[in-house]
C-alpha cells in the first residue's frame, strides 16, 4: 500500500513542516506494527496521516481537522483510481484513540481527538476550550448593580429615534445589552454605526459607576484599525453632551492588542495574562473579525473577572489570517434573545423586539446584530451588491455589476492580463493624482496620508499576473507615463511602501504604511514617514526600513481595518481557493463611495457562491453543547 504523505505532498496538500511534524509524532509514539493486510492503514501511516493533516489545518486557518469530512472529501478528490485507499473512518479513529500521543478532550497529549472526529494540536484545543468557557461564564454572570432608571434616561437621550428607522433601533438595544452584561458582541456591516454606538455605550457606563472613574481601554488587532477607532472616538466625543468628569473617562487613544497586552519579542506570551490582568474596567476591541483564536483567548484571559468586554466587528468579513474564524463562530446563534432578557430590554429601550428562543445558550443574550446602514441608502449600488454577496447570490451579484446604471459600482470584463495596464491607467491616475500633486507641492505628511487613503487597488492574490506584485508594477508605470512620479531612483518622492516584516526595535510592524517625502532637514534627501495610531509622525531613512514593498495595490486581507473613498478590485480570470464570498464582500465594503471590479462574470459568481468554512469546535461549544449536554 502506498504511503499517502508523499502523494499529498506532491499535490501541494502538505508542507515540509507537516511532514516533519508527522514523522516526529510517529517517533514519539514509538513505531507501531502495521495492521494485517486488508485491514486498512498501518498504525504508523494512520497516525502520520492524521498528524500531518492536523498540522496543515492550522496553517490554513483551521483550528482542527475534521477527519470524517476529510475522508469523504478525499474520496471525491481521488476519483475512480485513487493513489491510495483512505482508511475506513471507524478503523482510523480507533487506531488514533489507541495511540499514546492522542488524547481525549481534557487529557494533555500532543494531539486531541474529540467524539465528533475532530483532531487538534493540543495548544489549539486548549485555546478553544478556554475561550468558550470564559465567554460562556461571562455571558451568564449578571452585572451586580445597574441603575435602570438612569440607564433608561440615558438611553433615551443618547439614542433619539432616527427618521430612517422602520424597525427596532438596534444601536440602542446594543447599548442596553452592554450595560446589563459583562460581555457584548456587536456585529454590523459598513455604515451601521458600530463605532458611534460604542462611544455612546461608554457614555452610558460612566453614568453607572459608584463615583469611581471607569478605567477604559480601546484596542484593535492592527495599527490601522486602532487609528481608525481613535479618530472616530475623538471626532464624535464632543457631541455627547456629557458632564466634564464623565467625558474625561472616555479615552481618546487606542492601541493594538499586542501593545495593550504587552507583547514580548520572540515569544507567544504577553506581560498581561490571567495572573497579571489588565488594569481595566471596560475593554473595547474593534475589527474582531481580524482576531485569531489564540489572540482572542489571551485577550479574554487577561481581563479581570468583573471587567466588561465589548467586541465590535463585521461577522461577514474575511476571517483572521491566523487560525480561527472567531467572530463568525461567536455570532452564529445571535439575533434572538431569551424571553426574560428580551422583556427586560424592551422595558429599558421601548423597542419592539422579535421573540427569542425558549432556552438559548447564555451567549445569545450578549449578541446584537446591527441591521440598518446609515451610509448606503436603498438606492445604493454598494449596499445592494453587499446584500447579494452575503446571500451567496452569484448571478444576482453579477447582474448588479454588469447591468447596473448606479454610479457607485462599476464592472470591466477582463479576459487577459495584457488588458490590465490599459484598463487600470485612467482610474489609477485619477485615484492617486491628488496625493502625488500634494507631494509635489510640498504638502505636509498628514495631508499626504489623508489624500493617499482616498483610493486603493485591491487583489485576492500576491503573485501571478493578477497579484499585487504585478499590479504595483503596472500602477507605477501608469503614474510615470502620466508624469505623476519620477522613477529614475528607487526612493522617488511619493513612493508608498508597506512593511511586511516586524521590527520591534524600530516599532514598525507588518501592515504599517509609509510614504516617501523630502527630509525636512535636507530636502535633497528622502525619508519615509509613518503615521502612528496615536496620530504621531515618525520618519526613517529608507536604508533602515525592515522588509517592505510598494503599495499602490494591496491584498484584500491587508486592506482589512482600512476604508477608502474608492477601490478597484482586480479578479483573476480563473477560479482559486482564495476566492470566496467573504473576500468579495470585504473588498467591496472597503469602499465608502465607489467600487469597480475587473474580471470575468463566471469567476465572480463562483466566488460569491463559495463560502469560507474553517474547521472549528468553537461554534459547537458555544451554541450546540450547552443545549444538548455534550461534555
Amino acid at each position: 500500500m502506498n504511503d499517502p504523505l508523499p502523494i499529498l505532498y506532491e499535490r501541494g496538500l502538505l508542507t515540509d513542516l507537516d511532514l516533519h511534524f508527522a514523522r516526529f509524532m510517529n517517533r514519539l509514539a514509538g513505531a507501531g506494527s502495521p495492521l494485517p493486510p486488508g485491514e486498512g492503514l498501518g498504525m504508523r501511516v494512520a497516525l502520520e496521516l492524521a498528524a500531518a493533516l492536523a498540522s496543515h489545518a492550522t496553517g490554513q486557518g483551521d483550528i482542527c481537522v475534521n477527519l470524517r469530512q476529510w475522508a469523504r472529501r478525499w474520496t471525491v478528490m481521488a476519483g475512480e483510481a485513487p493513489a491510495f485507499t483512505p482508511p475506513s473512518i471507524g478503523d482510523w479513529l480507533g487506531i488514533l484513540r489507541a495511540s499514546p500521543v492522542v488524547g481525549r478532550p481534557g487529557v494533555r497529549q500532543p494531539l486531541i481527538l474529540d467524539r465528533r472526529g475532530r483532531l487538534y494540536l493540543y495548544r489549539y484545543w486548549e485555546y478553544e476550550h478556554r475561550l468558550a468557557e470564559n465567554l460562556s461564564r461571562r455571558a451568564g454572570e449578571p452585572v451586580a448593580t445597574v441603575d435602570e432608571a438612569r440607564l433608561r434616561a440615558d438611553l433615551d437621550r443618547l439614542f433619539p429615534r432616527h427618521p430612517q428607522l422602520t424597525g427596532p433601533d438596534w444601536q440602542k438595544v446594543a447599548a442596553a445589552v452592554a450595560a446589563l452584561k459583562r460581555i457584548c458582541i456587536i456585529s454590523g456591516g459598513p455604515g451601521t454605526g458600530k463605532t458611534s454606538t460604542v462611544l455612546k455605550i461608554l457614555a452610558l457606563l460612566t453614568g453607572q459607576t459608584d463615583g469611581r472613574p471607569l478605567r477604559i481601554a480601546l484596542a484593535a488587532p492592527t495599527g490601522k484599525a486602532a487609528a481608525r477607532l481613535q479618530e472616530a472616538i475623538r471626532a464624535a466625543k464632543p457631541t455627547l453632551g456629557l458632564e466634564p468628569e464623565r467625558l474625561a473617562q472616555i479615552p481618546e487613544e487606542a492601541s493594538t492588542l499586542h501593545r495593550l497586552l504587552g507583547a514580548r519579542p520572540d515569544s507567544v506570551y504577553f506581560r498581561h495574562d490571567r495572573d497579571n490582568p489588565l488594569p481595566v474596567d471596560v475593554l473595547v476591541v474593534d475589527e474582531v473579525s481580524m482576531v485569531g483564536l489564540a489572540l482572542m483567548t489571551k485577550t479574554v484571559d487577561a481581563l479581570p473577572p468583573t471587567a466588561r468586554l465589548i467586541l465590535l466587528g463585521d461577522k461577514d468579513q474575511l476571517a483572521s489570517v491566523e487560525a480561527g474564524a472567531v467572530l463568525g463562530d461567536l455570532c452564529f446563534g445571535g439575533g434572538r434573545f431569551s424571553p426574560e432578557f428580551r422583556a427586560r430590554l424592551a422595558t429599558l429601550t421601548g423597542e419592539a423586539l422579535p421573540r427569542g428562543r425558549i432556552t438559548p445558550p447564555p451567549l445569545a443574550d450578549a449578541i446584537v446584530l446591527l441591521r440598518h446602514s446609515y451610509r448606503f441608502s436603498a438606492a445604493s449600488g454598494i449596499g445592494a451588491l453587499a446584500r447579494a454577496v452575503n446571500s451567496g447570490k452569484g448571478a444576482a451579484a453579477v447582474a448588479l455589476l454588469t447591468g447596473s446604471l448606479r454610479e457607485d459600482i462599476a464592472w470591466r470584463t477582463l479576459t487577459d492580463p495584457a488588458e490590465l495596464p490599459e484598463q487600470l491607467a485612467k482610474s489609477v491616475g485619477e485615484g492617486f493624482a491628488p496625493y502625488l500633486r500634494a507631494v509635489r507641492e510640498g504638502a505636509g505628511p498628514t495631508t499626504v496620508f489623508e489624500l493617499f487613503s482616498q483610493f486603493r487597488v485591491l487583489s485576492a492574490l500576491r503573485a501571478g499576473p493578477f497579484g499585487v506584485e504585478a499590479l504595483n508594477g503596472w500602477c507605477e508605470a501608469a503614474l510615470r507615463d502620466q508624469g505623476l512620479i519620477q522613477t529614475r531612483r528607487d526612493w522617488y518622492l511619493g513612493r508608498p511602501v508597506m512593511i511586511v516584516r516586524n521590527d520591534y526595535n524600530l516599532r514598525l510592524f507588518n501592515g504599517d504604511i509609509g510614504i516617501t517625502l523630502p527630509d525636512p532637514d535636507d530636502p535633497e534627501r528622502t525619508r519615509v514617514f509613518f503615521l502612528g495610531s496615536d496620530g504621531a509622525l515618525r520618519s526613517f531613512a529608507p536604508a533602515r526600513l525592515p522588509e517592505h514593498e510598494t503599495v499602490y495595490a494591496m491584498t484584500v486581507h491587508k486592506s482589512q481595518g482600512s476604508e477608502f473613498d474608492r477601490i478597484v478590485m482586480v479578479m483573476p480570470t480563473e477560479s482559486s481557493p482564495v476566492l470566496s464570498r467573504e473576500l468579495v464582500y470585504t473588498a467591496l465594503t472597503r469602499a465608502r463611495q465607489r467600487a469597480a471590479f475587473h474580471g470575468l462574470p463566471a469567476v465572480l459568481a463562483g466566488a460569491v457562491e463559495r463560502r469560507l468554512r474553517r474547521s472549528s469546535g468553537l461554534r459547537d461549544r458555544l451554541w450546540v453543547e450547552p443545549r444538548v449536554g455534550i461534555g
